[in-house]
């Protein structure tokens, strides 16, 4: 996973599921930490760039820019 690139608002598929059963995340925040949002239950977690790239397993939905407008 070191050679993917993550964008604020993809949406990534993650190894493990959510305890309410998705396994789908919105990235909210990008920096030294990364705060992605569960599309299930809308609940947010904050964690370290490193382990977010650990625990990412693939990216289904990259955000596209308005600059096609």
């Amino acid at each position: 996973m070191a050679d993917q690139t993550f964008d604020l608002y993809d949406i990534v598929k993650m190894k493990k599921q959510h305890p309410c059963g998705e396994n789908r995340w919105q990235i909210i925040r990008m920096g030294m930490d990364i705060r992605i949002k569960c599309l299930g239950c809308e609940h947010s977690v904050l964690m370290p760039r490193r382990e977010f790239e650990k625990k990412v397993k693939s990216v289904i939905e990259r955000h596209e820019s308005s600059s096609n407008s």
